[in-house]
């Protein structure tokens, strides 16, 4: 009734068997040395990190490891690509606004003047000529204009500008000043700067601000760099959205992904005397379900409020009664002897102001 295994057929599982816990057991011992030697280099790495870290501040450590990645990411591109990504490094030779960026927004307020010459036009019809532009406000210091961008809902606006009552300098710094501009503009949410290049002095801007309402706050991750052309008396500033590890997307804001500016501010005299024109081209997809004709008309009713405010704001910094940081004052000419010609500074040769 009960069979029985075979004698021989039990030394052969045996000596099967043999070799079987041999093999078992030498995968054994080489995970137990894999898991040793991995221990002892993520204890080295440690304490290699406690070391920087009691050595160097947080923003010199993110210097180092972005020096790093460049290095490794010159060699091996695009997997230097996938593992800044992957290790949260923001990659600055990637996302920086190069130098042809600021000198094409330089130029767009110089076509703008040899057109209006050219066509012998004020410069508010000028705007309209030019590429199909729209006249939405007018106001006696600005006009906005606004035109579709193609294969969009969306629109791009413009913005020309002329006040004599403020220096450019001041200005320019107001645009600049995050900390300041927490005091004069109540829709800043959040704003600060959270990571900088040392070589170019481009920063990158984490700013949410509240939407009209029902809409939910938008915030914006975005580099920007300014520079100031002395050659031909301009100041820029230039910034378009990015991703940044040290700004995660987060429940609390909707991510705006599209965004970018462009400013130009030309002196009438110079940078430190009243009087200036003022360009600015901007558009975003601030993510709305709104139809195109209703985000055109909250642009084009907050921009007048938005300029009286930041015009207000210049107005205060330039008598004193807030204290700004100069951001020029970092930008000097290539060539220290080097200053704008004396037609420039006189304005003899520079178109005159937009507006009379």
């Amino acid at each position: 009734m009960f069979s029985m295994m075979p004698l021989s057929a039990g030394l052969c599982v045996r000596e099967v068997s043999r070799p079987g816990r041999k093999k078992q057991g030498l995968l054994s011992l080489f995970a137990n040395h894999c898991s040793f030697v991995t221990g002892q280099r993520l204890r080295r790495a440690y304490q290699i990190g406690e070391l920087y870290s009691n050595l160097y501040s947080e923003r010199t450590r993110w210097t180092l490891v972005g020096n790093i990645w460049r290095r490794f990411q010159n060699k091996q591109a695009p997997v230097g690509r996938l593992v800044a990504a992957l290790a949260g490094v923001f990659m600055w030779e990637n996302e920086k606004i190069e130098d042809e960026e600021i000198t094409r927004c330089g130029l767009e307020l110089r076509s703008l003047d040899s057109m209006k010459r050219r066509n012998s036009l004020p410069v508010e019809e000028a705007g309209e000529v030019e590429a199909g532009w729209e006249s939405v406000v007018e106001k006696k210091e600005f006009k906005v204009w606004k035109r579709p961008i193609p294969d969009s809902h969306l629109y791009e606006y413009r913005v020309l500008a002329s006040y004599n009552d403020v220096t450019p300098r001041q200005f320019f710094n107001v645009q600049l000043d995050t900390e300041y501009r927490k005091t004069w503009d109540a829709l800043v949410i959040k704003l600060e700067v959270v990571d900088r290049d040392a070589n170019t002095g481009s920063e990158v801007v984490h700013w949410a601000t509240h939407f009209p309402y029902p809409m939910y706050s938008r915030d914006y991750v975005y580099v920007r760099r300014y520079d100031v052309d002395w050659e031909n008396n301009l100041m820029i500033l230039v910034s378009r959205a990015v991703a940044h590890p040290r700004a995660p997307e987060t429940q609390q804001f909707v991510r705006v992904h599209s965004y970018q500016s462009k400013m130009v501010i030309r002196p009438h005299k110079s940078f430190d005397e009243n009087g200036f024109d003022y360009l600015l081209t901007y558009s975003d997809d601030p993510q709305t379900v709104f139809p195109r004709y209703c985000v055109s008309w909250m642009v084009s009713s907050g921009m007048p409020d938005f300029l009286d405010k930041l015009h207000t704001a210049a107005l205060k910094a330039k008598n004193l009664e807030v204290g700004i940081h100069d951001y020029t004052s970092r930008l000097k000419p290539k060539d220290a002897g080097r200053q704008p010609s004396p037609e420039r500074l006189a304005g003899e040769n520079a178109p005159g102001p937009i507006y009379a």
